[in-house]
């Protein structure tokens, strides 16, 4: 697994944004506007595909 490193931006008054780099968008195929949830697991954050 490539390890990327990566800057936190922040957006707007309280929010922060991570690009996620382009391979890992290809290998999951992430679209845009897709919804996605993020949880929070010891020190880490996972992000999955929304289900209903």
């Amino acid at each position: 697994m490539k390890k990327y490193i990566r800057k936190a931006t922040r957006v707007g008054k309280r929010s922060i944004a991570v690009v996620i780099p382009a391979d890992i968008v290809d290998e999951l195929s992430i679209r845009e506007k897709q919804k996605l949830t993020l949880r929070r697991s010891g020190g880490k954050i996972i992000i999955e595909d929304w289900k209903k």
